[in-house]
């Protein structure tokens, strides 16, 4: 028996972008930042910032569109997924891990949203499973990786 599985509380570190496959089906993509805050050897306090790929298919790739924002805290459950390919550009061969999505809830409120989002509208909306909890968002510094056209597989 195996169990892949990722769950991860963190902010969106841009807004959500959604494409379509032939097929019409949405995926979307954005990164996610999780914090950790440790003590060093000499009693400093560090923080430690990760950055998560995230995909999301279909239903839940739309919803993610419309409803999340740049510096929003999510709840996200998925498996764990490395791909590899060949970069179109220069010919060599590339990988990324990404955490594919198959819950997410929003954990921001609606005004929390909409100041998260820069004024970017409502911003709360059913989730897969329509839970909510509400947290105070602060907008994330640090630049998120660009996801380009050769991440997207199809």
């Amino acid at each position: 028996m195996s169990v892949n599985k990722a769950i991860l509380v963190g902010r969106l570190g841009r807004d959500p972008e959604t494409r379509y496959t032939s097929g019409g089906q949405a995926v979307a993509n954005f990164t996610l930042a999780t914090d950790e805050t440790f003590k060093d050897r000499s009693g400093e306090r560090q923080k430690r910032t990760e950055w998560h790929r995230i995909v999301l298919w279909g239903k839940l790739a739309e919803i993610t569109q419309q409803y999340l924002r740049k510096g929003m805290l999510v709840y996200i459950e998925g498996r764990i997924q490395t791909r590899q390919w060949e970069d179109k550009r220069d010919g060599q061969k590339r990988q990324t891990t990404e955490i594919v999505a198959n819950t997410m809830r929003m954990l921001t409120s609606r005004a929390e949203g909409a100041a998260a989002g820069a004024g970017g509208g409502q911003s709360q909306a059913r989730s897969a499973d329509a839970d909510f909890d509400s947290a105070v968002p602060d907008d994330s510094s640090l630049p998120a990786p660009e996801i380009a056209d050769e991440d997207i597989p199809f």
